[in-house]
């Protein structure tokens, strides 16, 4: 039977965080790559005078991490109490919160999430605004990931399970395997390789939706064989144990909250951007710039996030949340420090990055270009948010992160956007600069909350009186 790894709770806090980051940031990178790899292959297998396929792609993915963004409320409520049992060293309990949370998980995403979504797809590409051309690539791919999609936010309860367990590098391979496969599949049916014809926006689609099934699988299969520190109960139990999923609600849902609003804001900047003239070029480039190169810092700072909160949260179980206060401050040092790095290249290159993405025409590269010299400077700041915001979720103070989310995304993005389009002076370069302010306001809000104490103290407990049954 496997150990829980004591170097989190004790030792260097560097060596306890690195040990930590390395995979989780290897492993939110190789989940980013496939859909880089998908919009690259998008825009040169798929024709458009601004590059039609990047944008259907695009939005519609902002429009389906809405919807299931909730599913994150399940996860970081169970990512919190693993980790708080794991520092004690509690397998069973470990265990349970995981089976519990993965059967809510399971009800959400095939009962709820797939059906209505199948059901109200036109409707929200309507309700952003996209061209017809965009529109007719887009319904389909959205509609397949409604379907389809839940083995991917499955895979993300696993994977996120083990690394607040302690098991980062298992969850790095499985989704090694998860990426591969992906990449594999939709580069065949992107591009029409052999005997298979040439789909487009749609193979791409498939190869999201059939791979993490594959990586979910196996994982269950090491569970079975007792290779991982979560165990399968003894005796399956039809219904979960409803004491520990209201913890899980409680902790988790100002998270999915706050992910609501990210999301919403990311939509309803899609909005104003197909307000805009020459709105299919814009959200191109939004797509290209800000989904998709951006993505190069905010994968590494969501994996960066996840470390924080995995040795916050065990060092509170331990009962040394200063240890983990002084790791997650090490964590934003070195998240700045890689924003910083990208921002570099995003403003000495702008131009070749763009024709990664067969973005060539002259319109697309003014945008682009004005679009990465903002997100050079809001990298450095993002990568910095997101590790103190991963520790002060880490410690079960998911309120205050999901109150700067609503302040920076509604108050500043959403609502500068729409003074500068009631006073007629909204234009997209001015979108591009607007997005650099709230992330410049999230940074601040969320420093002047992680410099105190009383969040370290929140109680995130499930009853000791509480039975588990085998």
């Amino acid at each position: 039977m496997k150990r829980f790894d004591d170097e989190i709770i004790s030792g260097n806090v560097l060596n306890s965080l690195w040990k930590l980051t390395w995979p989780l940031v290897l492993l939110n990178l190789i989940n980013g790559m496939h859909g880089f790899i998908d919009q690259v292959l998008i825009g040169h297998f798929v024709p458009g005078k601004h590059n039609e396929g990047n944008a259907a792609i695009g939005v519609a993915w902002q429009l389906f991490i809405v919807m299931v963004v909730l599913i994150a409320s399940i996860s970081h409520g169970m990512n919190v109490l693993i980790a708080r049992y794991a520092g004690r060293q509690d397998r069973k309990m470990v265990s349970m919160i995981f089976f519990d949370s993965f059967r809510l998980g399971a009800f959400f995403l095939v009962g709820i999430v797939a059906p209505l979504g199948y059901i109200f797809s036109p409707y929200l590409l309507q309700f952003v605004g996209v061209e017809e051309i965009v529109y007719k690539q887009s319904l389909p791919y959205l509609r397949l990931l409604f379907a389809f999609n839940w083995t991917l936010f499955l895979m993300i309860l696993v994977t996120g399970a083990f690394q607040a367990a302690g098991e980062p590098k298992l969850a790095l391979k499985l989704n090694i395997l998860n990426a591969v496969l992906n990449i594999v599949i939709s580069f065949i049916l992107i591009t029409g390789m052999g005997i298979f014809p040439s789909l487009g926006v749609i193979g791409a689609g498939i190869g999201t939706v059939l791979s993490p099934g594959i990586s979910l699988l196996l994982a269950f299969y090491l569970m079975i064989r007792g290779k991982t520190l979560i165990q399968l109960p003894l005796r399956c139990r039809w219904f979960p144990n409803f004491q520990v999923l209201k913890t899980i609600i409680r902790v988790g849902l100002p998270t999915g909250i706050q992910g609501v609003v990210l999301n919403i804001a990311g939509v309803l900047l899609i909005k104003y951007i197909g307000s805009m003239p020459n709105s299919t070029a814009g959200q191109s480039v939004y797509t290209i710039c800000y989904t998709q190169l951006f993505s190069i810092v905010t994968w590494t700072s969501f994996g960066l996030r996840s470390a924080c909160s995995t040795v916050m949260g065990q060092n509170i179980g331990a009962g040394n949340p200063q240890r983990g206060k002084k790791a997650v401050q090490a964590g934003a040092y070195l998240g700045a420090l890689w924003g910083a790095t990208i921002g570099i290249i995003f403003v000495l290159f702008p131009t070749p990055l763009l024709y990664v993405f067969n973005a060539q025409s002259e319109l697309l590269l003014d945008y682009g270009r004005a679009l990465l010299q903002c997100l050079a400077f809001s990298g450095i700041l993002l990568s910095a948010t997101l590790a103190m915001t991963g520790g002060i979720q880490g410690s079960g103070a998911t309120r205050l992160p999901m109150i700067i989310a609503m302040v920076s995304q509604f108050g500043v993005l959403l609502g500068v956007c729409e003074i500068l389009y009631l006073l007629d002076m909204l234009n997209i370069y001015r979108i591009w600069y607007v997005i650099l302010l709230a992330h410049s306001v999230r940074y601040v809000l969320t420093l002047y909350v992680f410099r105190t104490d009383g969040w370290t103290k929140t109680k995130v407990e499930i009853s000791p009186q509480l039975e588990i049954v085998e």
